[in-house]
């Protein structure tokens, strides 16, 4: 009788842990909770580079099956905020990457693994050896990307409808895309201190402020920059901190 009743625990909590492992593996690859940012913020320009093959892996990524942006809504009701504050400086939202599923993840760790393939790298990491990326922390096995309150983005120019010159694109590996390169961020600081580059690099004045401009508008409303991506921001709040979703990047109103 005893080992009965120890065999139906077992099961019993064999199932409990299934039951579980099912609900988390739902909650990952539902959407309803997320929105398309152009339904929230309807004059952002994407340029979705993952769904693209100008990006430092030089392919379409997995889990982009279409050249959308989508966050949370709260990610994306903030982001609204942000953009009415920079509307008023003659600003637009450029959007680069938002919600990432974990799939896009994954193809970001194998395509770092294969070293020979480097196909990109005169774009986005020259000063680089494609084998120090883990060791550097430039890709991760897992990104807040894919918990869906993450944006990478720059501004637009309403004037000269270009890009604000920030110094550096999107994606760039190397110190020069520190918020502190040439300067300090918490102050505003200009310094001009490229100690850091390896090559020399250096970015202007004009271009350590436009960089500037983008992290005091979003941290106004409620995102934190990251240390090491000018571009980088999740919301300080953000709904999901320990999920990371599955589901792939299209438009859901289909």
């Amino acid at each position: 009788m005893k080992r009965f009743k120890l065999w139906m625990m077992a099961a019993i909590f064999v199932g409990f842990c299934g039951s579980c492992s099912d609900t988390e593996e739902d909650a990952s690859s539902d959407s309803g909770d997320f929105v398309m940012l152009t339904d929230v913020v309807p004059d952002a320009i994407l340029e979705i580079r993952y769904y693209g093959t100008y990006n430092f892996v030089g392919t379409r990524i997995d889990g982009y099956e279409e050249p959308t942006a989508m966050l949370t809504r709260q990610a994306a009701f903030a982001l609204k905020a942000v953009s009415d504050d920079v509307k008023q400086l003659g600003f637009r939202l450029k959007i680069y990457d938002a919600y990432r599923p974990q799939k896009g993840v994954d193809n970001f760790v194998r395509w770092a693994a294969d070293i020979p393939d480097t196909l990109m790298k005169k774009y986005f990491y020259p000063d680089l050896d494609k084998s120090v990326l883990f060791e550097q922390e430039y890709i991760y096995e897992k990104s807040g990307h894919s918990r869906g309150s993450t944006v990478d983005l720059t501004l637009f120019d309403m004037d000269t409808e270009k890009e604000l010159d920030m110094g550096g694109t999107f994606d760039w590996f190397g110190p020069e895309s520190h918020p502190d390169f040439c300067g300090n961020p918490e102050t505003g600081e200009y310094t001009g201190d490229n100690s850091k580059s390896p090559s020399g690099r250096r970015i202007t004045a004009r271009q350590f402020a436009n960089r500037m401009i983008l992290r005091r508008a979003m941290m106004a409303h409620g995102f934190k920059p990251l240390d090491t991506e000018w571009w980088h921001f999740t919301l300080k709040d953000e709904p999901y901190p320990d999920t990371y979703f599955t589901f792939p990047v299209k438009n859901t109103k289909k």
